[in-house]
Protein backbone atom coordinates (compact mmCIF):
# COMPACT_ATOMS: atom_id res chain seq x y z
CA UNK A 1 0.00 0.00 0.00
CA UNK A 2 3.25 2.48 0.37
CA UNK A 3 3.52 2.56 -2.92
CA UNK A 4 0.27 3.67 -3.89
CA UNK A 5 0.75 7.28 -3.72
CA UNK A 6 4.43 7.55 -5.79
CA UNK A 7 2.40 5.33 -8.49
CA UNK A 8 -1.00 7.37 -8.56
CA UNK A 9 1.55 10.61 -8.09
CA UNK A 10 3.33 9.28 -11.74
CA UNK A 11 -0.12 8.54 -13.02
CA UNK A 12 -1.28 12.37 -12.41
CA UNK A 13 1.86 13.77 -13.75
CA UNK A 14 1.96 11.80 -17.22
CA UNK A 15 -1.83 12.06 -17.65
CA UNK A 16 -1.70 15.96 -17.44
CA UNK A 17 1.56 15.73 -19.94
CA UNK A 18 -0.70 13.41 -22.60
CA UNK A 19 -4.11 15.53 -22.64
CA UNK A 20 -1.60 18.83 -23.58
CA UNK A 21 0.15 16.38 -26.17
CA UNK A 22 -3.08 15.08 -27.78
CA UNK A 23 -5.87 18.08 -27.62
CA UNK A 24 -2.93 20.15 -29.41
CA UNK A 25 -5.46 23.46 -28.62
CA UNK A 26 -7.71 23.89 -31.50
CA UNK A 27 -5.05 23.06 -33.76
CA UNK A 28 -4.90 19.25 -32.34
CA UNK A 29 -3.91 16.34 -35.31
CA UNK A 30 -6.24 14.16 -33.38
CA UNK A 31 -10.15 15.02 -33.05
CA UNK A 32 -12.19 15.10 -29.83
CA UNK A 33 -13.49 11.18 -30.30
CA UNK A 34 -10.37 10.06 -30.63
CA UNK A 35 -9.06 11.66 -27.36
CA UNK A 36 -11.97 10.02 -25.55
CA UNK A 37 -11.12 7.03 -26.54
CA UNK A 38 -7.17 7.23 -25.66
CA UNK A 39 -8.37 8.96 -22.20
CA UNK A 40 -10.37 5.12 -21.97
CA UNK A 41 -7.13 3.22 -22.45
CA UNK A 42 -5.38 5.57 -19.87
CA UNK A 43 -7.78 4.75 -17.27
CA UNK A 44 -7.42 0.98 -18.03
CA UNK A 45 -3.34 1.42 -17.90
CA UNK A 46 -3.69 3.32 -14.63
CA UNK A 47 -6.12 0.82 -13.22
CA UNK A 48 -3.20 -2.20 -13.82
CA UNK A 49 -1.07 0.21 -12.13
CA UNK A 50 -2.99 -0.28 -9.15
CA UNK A 51 -3.23 -3.94 -9.15
CA UNK A 52 -6.94 -4.01 -9.97
CA UNK A 53 -8.03 -6.82 -12.87
CA UNK A 54 -10.36 -7.11 -15.31
CA UNK A 55 -12.36 -10.65 -15.74
CA UNK A 56 -9.69 -12.99 -18.07
CA UNK A 57 -12.11 -13.31 -20.99
CA UNK A 58 -15.57 -13.32 -22.59
CA UNK A 59 -16.05 -17.23 -21.17
CA UNK A 60 -15.44 -16.32 -17.25
CA UNK A 61 -18.98 -13.86 -17.83
CA UNK A 62 -22.14 -15.70 -16.37
CA UNK A 63 -23.82 -17.35 -19.79
CA UNK A 64 -27.54 -15.61 -20.33
CA UNK A 65 -30.65 -17.72 -20.40
CA UNK A 66 -31.68 -18.39 -24.11
CA UNK A 67 -35.38 -17.33 -25.12
CA UNK A 68 -38.20 -20.21 -25.91
CA UNK A 69 -37.31 -21.76 -28.74
CA UNK A 70 -40.45 -21.20 -30.94
CA UNK A 71 -39.58 -23.00 -33.82
CA UNK A 72 -39.14 -22.00 -37.72
CA UNK A 73 -42.31 -20.47 -39.75
CA UNK A 74 -43.15 -22.30 -42.35
CA UNK A 75 -45.75 -21.08 -45.34
CA UNK A 76 -48.43 -23.12 -46.01
CA UNK A 77 -50.10 -23.25 -49.25
CA UNK A 78 -53.14 -21.60 -49.57
CA UNK A 79 -55.52 -24.78 -49.96
CA UNK A 80 -53.85 -26.26 -46.90
CA UNK A 81 -54.09 -23.77 -44.33
CA UNK A 82 -56.36 -24.56 -41.03
CA UNK A 83 -56.67 -22.89 -37.46
CA UNK A 84 -53.55 -22.28 -36.29
CA UNK A 85 -51.88 -22.13 -32.92
CA UNK A 86 -48.34 -21.32 -31.06
CA UNK A 87 -46.96 -24.53 -28.63
CA UNK A 88 -44.63 -22.78 -26.70
CA UNK A 89 -42.25 -25.72 -26.06
CA UNK A 90 -41.18 -26.69 -29.70
CA UNK A 91 -42.88 -25.31 -32.61
CA UNK A 92 -45.82 -23.76 -34.84
CA UNK A 93 -48.50 -26.56 -35.28
CA UNK A 94 -51.79 -27.33 -36.98
CA UNK A 95 -54.70 -27.31 -34.65
CA UNK A 96 -57.32 -30.12 -35.18
CA UNK A 97 -60.03 -28.93 -37.39
CA UNK A 98 -62.82 -30.72 -36.63
CA UNK A 99 -65.02 -32.38 -39.52
CA UNK A 100 -67.57 -35.14 -40.20
CA UNK A 101 -66.73 -38.33 -42.74
CA UNK A 102 -69.63 -39.62 -44.21
CA UNK A 103 -69.28 -42.93 -45.26
CA UNK A 104 -70.82 -44.41 -48.75
CA UNK A 105 -73.61 -46.48 -47.16
CA UNK A 106 -75.54 -48.32 -49.68
CA UNK A 107 -79.43 -47.36 -49.44
CA UNK A 108 -81.69 -49.75 -47.67
CA UNK A 109 -84.53 -48.66 -48.47
CA UNK A 110 -86.96 -47.69 -51.38
CA UNK A 111 -86.56 -43.49 -51.81
CA UNK A 112 -88.66 -40.97 -54.12
CA UNK A 113 -87.06 -38.50 -56.64
CA UNK A 114 -89.21 -35.79 -57.74
CA UNK A 115 -88.33 -34.80 -61.58
CA UNK A 116 -86.56 -31.33 -62.47
CA UNK A 117 -86.83 -29.48 -65.88
CA UNK A 118 -84.72 -31.02 -68.20
CA UNK A 119 -84.68 -34.54 -66.49
CA UNK A 120 -84.14 -37.67 -68.51
CA UNK A 121 -84.79 -41.46 -67.81
CA UNK A 122 -81.00 -42.28 -68.21
CA UNK A 123 -79.73 -39.09 -66.31
CA UNK A 124 -81.97 -39.88 -63.45
CA UNK A 125 -80.95 -43.58 -63.78
CA UNK A 126 -76.97 -42.58 -63.77
CA UNK A 127 -77.49 -40.37 -60.71
CA UNK A 128 -78.17 -43.07 -58.44
CA UNK A 129 -76.12 -46.12 -60.23
CA UNK A 130 -78.62 -47.53 -61.85
CA UNK A 131 -80.22 -48.80 -65.03
CA UNK A 132 -82.52 -46.71 -67.18
CA UNK A 133 -84.59 -50.22 -67.23
CA UNK A 134 -84.55 -49.90 -63.35
CA UNK A 135 -86.47 -46.49 -63.04
CA UNK A 136 -88.86 -47.41 -65.81
CA UNK A 137 -89.94 -50.85 -63.80
CA UNK A 138 -90.16 -49.03 -61.21
CA UNK A 139 -92.97 -46.65 -62.33
CA UNK A 140 -95.67 -48.03 -64.07
CA UNK A 141 -96.78 -44.20 -65.72
CA UNK A 142 -93.25 -44.81 -67.52
CA UNK A 143 -93.87 -48.19 -68.90
CA UNK A 144 -95.59 -47.07 -71.39
CA UNK A 145 -93.97 -43.57 -71.80
CA UNK A 146 -90.42 -43.77 -70.71
CA UNK A 147 -89.47 -40.36 -72.42
CA UNK A 148 -92.54 -38.96 -70.67
CA UNK A 149 -91.58 -36.76 -67.68
CA UNK A 150 -92.98 -34.01 -66.01
CA UNK A 151 -91.35 -31.28 -63.53
CA UNK A 152 -93.05 -32.36 -60.19
CA UNK A 153 -93.35 -36.07 -60.73
CA UNK A 154 -92.74 -38.41 -58.09
CA UNK A 155 -90.65 -41.37 -58.91
CA UNK A 156 -89.50 -44.39 -57.06
CA UNK A 157 -85.69 -45.14 -57.01
CA UNK A 158 -84.77 -48.86 -55.72
CA UNK A 159 -81.27 -49.24 -53.66
CA UNK A 160 -80.58 -52.49 -56.84
CA UNK A 161 -81.10 -52.81 -59.96
CA UNK A 162 -84.22 -54.80 -60.75
CA UNK A 163 -88.25 -54.71 -60.71
CA UNK A 164 -90.26 -53.19 -58.30
CA UNK A 165 -93.76 -55.41 -58.29
CA UNK A 166 -96.75 -54.79 -55.85
CA UNK A 167 -98.22 -57.88 -54.97
CA UNK A 168 -101.49 -59.29 -56.53
CA UNK A 169 -104.14 -61.64 -55.49
CA UNK A 170 -103.42 -65.38 -55.87
CA UNK A 171 -99.29 -63.99 -56.06
CA UNK A 172 -96.99 -66.61 -55.08
CA UNK A 173 -93.20 -66.18 -54.54
CA UNK A 174 -93.05 -68.93 -57.48
CA UNK A 175 -95.39 -67.42 -59.81
CA UNK A 176 -93.40 -63.76 -59.34
CA UNK A 177 -90.06 -65.59 -59.41
CA UNK A 178 -91.19 -66.81 -62.85
CA UNK A 179 -92.92 -64.17 -63.93
CA UNK A 180 -89.07 -62.01 -63.79
CA UNK A 181 -87.00 -64.86 -64.79
CA UNK A 182 -85.11 -65.39 -61.44
CA UNK A 183 -85.04 -67.69 -58.63
CA UNK A 184 -86.99 -67.56 -55.54
CA UNK A 185 -83.63 -67.16 -53.46
CA UNK A 186 -83.55 -63.97 -55.03
CA UNK A 187 -86.68 -62.77 -53.60
CA UNK A 188 -86.71 -64.30 -50.51
CA UNK A 189 -82.68 -63.89 -50.02
CA UNK A 190 -83.30 -59.98 -50.60
CA UNK A 191 -82.38 -58.06 -47.54
CA UNK A 192 -84.69 -55.27 -48.98
CA UNK A 193 -87.90 -57.47 -48.50
CA UNK A 194 -87.50 -58.80 -44.74
CA UNK A 195 -88.91 -61.80 -45.46
CA UNK A 196 -89.29 -64.42 -42.85
CA UNK A 197 -90.62 -68.26 -42.81
CA UNK A 198 -92.76 -69.50 -43.87
CA UNK A 199 -92.66 -66.40 -46.41
CA UNK A 200 -96.45 -65.25 -46.43
CA UNK A 201 -97.53 -62.74 -48.65
CA UNK A 202 -99.99 -59.58 -48.42
CA UNK A 203 -102.18 -58.31 -51.13
CA UNK A 204 -100.66 -54.93 -51.72
CA UNK A 205 -97.28 -55.73 -50.72
CA UNK A 206 -94.35 -54.10 -52.96
CA UNK A 207 -91.06 -56.32 -53.26
CA UNK A 208 -87.87 -55.60 -54.70
CA UNK A 209 -86.86 -58.47 -57.21
CA UNK A 210 -82.75 -58.39 -57.61
CA UNK A 211 -82.01 -59.06 -61.56
CA UNK A 212 -85.63 -59.12 -62.33
CA UNK A 213 -86.67 -58.11 -65.84
CA UNK A 214 -89.92 -57.05 -67.77
CA UNK A 215 -90.65 -57.83 -71.00
CA UNK A 216 -90.77 -54.75 -73.24
CA UNK A 217 -94.09 -54.06 -74.92
CA UNK A 218 -94.44 -52.22 -78.35
CA UNK A 219 -97.51 -50.19 -79.13
CA UNK A 220 -98.93 -50.87 -82.29
CA UNK A 221 -101.45 -48.66 -84.19
CA UNK A 222 -104.12 -50.25 -86.55
CA UNK A 223 -102.72 -50.81 -89.86
CA UNK A 224 -104.23 -49.20 -93.33
CA UNK A 225 -106.99 -50.80 -94.21
CA UNK A 226 -108.03 -49.54 -97.70
CA UNK A 227 -105.83 -50.20 -101.12
CA UNK A 228 -102.78 -49.51 -101.47
CA UNK A 229 -102.67 -46.17 -103.24
CA UNK A 230 -102.05 -46.13 -107.09
CA UNK A 231 -98.44 -45.71 -108.22
CA UNK A 232 -97.31 -45.61 -104.72
CA UNK A 233 -93.35 -45.13 -104.98
CA UNK A 234 -91.51 -47.48 -102.98
CA UNK A 235 -88.95 -46.12 -100.46
CA UNK A 236 -85.24 -46.73 -101.02
CA UNK A 237 -84.21 -47.71 -97.50
CA UNK A 238 -81.93 -45.18 -97.30
CA UNK A 239 -83.25 -42.46 -95.23
CA UNK A 240 -83.25 -38.71 -94.46
CA UNK A 241 -83.76 -36.96 -91.29
CA UNK A 242 -87.38 -36.24 -90.32
CA UNK A 243 -86.30 -32.81 -88.65
CA UNK A 244 -83.79 -30.41 -87.81
CA UNK A 245 -82.82 -30.10 -84.01
CA UNK A 246 -80.78 -32.07 -81.33
CA UNK A 247 -81.63 -35.64 -80.23
CA UNK A 248 -82.70 -35.95 -76.61
CA UNK A 249 -82.77 -39.30 -75.90
CA UNK A 250 -81.33 -42.18 -77.38
CA UNK A 251 -82.72 -45.86 -78.61
CA UNK A 252 -82.02 -48.12 -75.85
CA UNK A 253 -84.45 -51.13 -74.72
CA UNK A 254 -87.20 -49.52 -73.07
CA UNK A 255 -86.94 -46.16 -75.72
CA UNK A 256 -87.07 -47.80 -79.15
CA UNK A 257 -86.75 -44.75 -80.82
CA UNK A 258 -84.94 -41.57 -80.95
CA UNK A 259 -86.36 -38.00 -79.71
CA UNK A 260 -85.18 -35.21 -81.52
CA UNK A 261 -85.74 -31.85 -80.20
CA UNK A 262 -86.60 -28.84 -81.61
CA UNK A 263 -89.42 -25.79 -81.66
CA UNK A 264 -92.47 -26.32 -81.76
CA UNK A 265 -93.97 -25.87 -85.30
CA UNK A 266 -90.42 -26.85 -86.69
CA UNK A 267 -91.35 -28.88 -90.05
CA UNK A 268 -91.20 -32.71 -90.37
CA UNK A 269 -90.54 -34.05 -93.53
CA UNK A 270 -90.91 -38.06 -94.78
CA UNK A 271 -87.88 -39.86 -94.04
CA UNK A 272 -88.42 -41.92 -97.48
CA UNK A 273 -90.93 -42.91 -99.72
CA UNK A 274 -94.21 -44.67 -99.21
CA UNK A 275 -97.59 -44.33 -98.25
CA UNK A 276 -99.53 -43.10 -94.67
CA UNK A 277 -101.26 -45.80 -93.16
CA UNK A 278 -102.34 -43.20 -90.16
CA UNK A 279 -102.63 -39.44 -89.48
CA UNK A 280 -104.42 -38.46 -86.48
CA UNK A 281 -104.02 -38.44 -82.35
CA UNK A 282 -103.72 -41.23 -80.59
CA UNK A 283 -104.74 -42.59 -76.97
CA UNK A 284 -101.70 -44.42 -76.69
CA UNK A 285 -99.21 -41.03 -75.67
CA UNK A 286 -98.09 -40.79 -78.99
CA UNK A 287 -100.49 -37.75 -79.61
CA UNK A 288 -100.70 -36.81 -82.97
CA UNK A 289 -99.08 -39.74 -85.16
CA UNK A 290 -98.13 -39.74 -88.92
CA UNK A 291 -97.09 -43.28 -89.82
CA UNK A 292 -95.79 -44.29 -93.69
CA UNK A 293 -95.46 -47.62 -95.23
CA UNK A 294 -92.27 -47.72 -97.37
CA UNK A 295 -93.68 -50.88 -99.19
CA UNK A 296 -90.38 -52.35 -98.31
CA UNK A 297 -90.96 -53.71 -94.73
CA UNK A 298 -90.35 -50.55 -93.51
CA UNK A 299 -92.62 -48.47 -91.29
CA UNK A 300 -91.62 -45.20 -89.71
CA UNK A 301 -93.65 -43.21 -86.55
CA UNK A 302 -93.84 -39.73 -86.42
CA UNK A 303 -94.88 -38.68 -82.86
CA UNK A 304 -96.28 -35.86 -80.38
CA UNK A 305 -96.83 -33.76 -83.73
CA UNK A 306 -98.28 -30.06 -83.53
CA UNK A 307 -100.20 -31.11 -86.91
CA UNK A 308 -100.73 -33.08 -89.68
CA UNK A 309 -100.84 -32.06 -93.20
CA UNK A 310 -101.24 -35.93 -94.79
CA UNK A 311 -103.79 -37.72 -94.68
CA UNK A 312 -104.21 -41.85 -94.44
CA UNK A 313 -103.95 -42.99 -97.78
CA UNK A 314 -102.22 -40.28 -99.51
CA UNK A 315 -98.77 -41.15 -101.19
CA UNK A 316 -95.52 -39.33 -100.07
CA UNK A 317 -92.41 -38.88 -101.64
CA UNK A 318 -89.14 -39.08 -99.36
CA UNK A 319 -88.51 -35.01 -98.11
CA UNK A 320 -92.17 -34.46 -98.30
CA UNK A 321 -93.70 -31.91 -95.38
CA UNK A 322 -95.82 -33.98 -93.54
CA UNK A 323 -96.48 -31.88 -90.05
CA UNK A 324 -95.35 -29.73 -87.30
CA UNK A 325 -93.23 -30.79 -84.40
CA UNK A 326 -95.13 -30.53 -81.55
CA UNK A 327 -95.83 -31.91 -77.73
CA UNK A 328 -99.19 -33.44 -77.87
CA UNK A 329 -99.84 -36.57 -75.70
CA UNK A 330 -97.31 -37.67 -73.29
CA UNK A 331 -94.90 -35.72 -74.07
CA UNK A 332 -92.27 -33.41 -71.68
CA UNK A 333 -91.63 -30.07 -74.17
CA UNK A 334 -91.44 -30.19 -77.85
CA UNK A 335 -89.92 -32.50 -79.75
CA UNK A 336 -90.25 -35.41 -82.48
CA UNK A 337 -90.51 -38.92 -81.26
CA UNK A 338 -89.13 -40.84 -84.71
CA UNK A 339 -89.33 -44.43 -84.55
CA UNK A 340 -88.07 -47.42 -87.67
CA UNK A 341 -89.55 -50.47 -87.57
CA UNK A 342 -88.48 -53.52 -90.21
CA UNK A 343 -91.13 -56.21 -90.44
CA UNK A 344 -92.66 -55.30 -87.40
CA UNK A 345 -89.60 -54.80 -85.33
CA UNK A 346 -88.46 -51.57 -83.87
CA UNK A 347 -84.79 -51.32 -85.22
CA UNK A 348 -82.50 -48.17 -84.06
CA UNK A 349 -82.63 -44.78 -86.44
CA UNK A 350 -79.21 -44.17 -86.24
CA UNK A 351 -78.16 -47.42 -88.18
CA UNK A 352 -80.46 -45.89 -91.12
CA UNK A 353 -79.81 -41.97 -91.06
CA UNK A 354 -77.08 -40.04 -92.60
CA UNK A 355 -74.23 -39.13 -90.54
Amino acid sequence: MAETPVALARWRAWRSKAVRWISGGREGFVSRYAAHLAVILLVAFALSLKGIELPRAVADLPTPTPAPYLGERTRIPLADRGSLRVVTTQALVRAPVPHTTIPDRPRREVITYTVRSGDTVLGIAARFGLQGETIVWANASLEDSPDFLMPGQILNILPVDGVYHTVQEKDTLESIAKKYKVDVSAITECEYNNLTEPYKLVLGQHLIIPGGEKPYVARYISAWKGPVPDNVERGTGLFGWPTSGYVTQRYWSQHRAIDIGAPAGTPVYAADSGFVTFAGWTKLGYGRLIVIDHRNGFITYYAHLNACYVEAGESVGKGTLIGAVGSTGRSTGPHLHFEVRYKGVQRNPFVYLPR
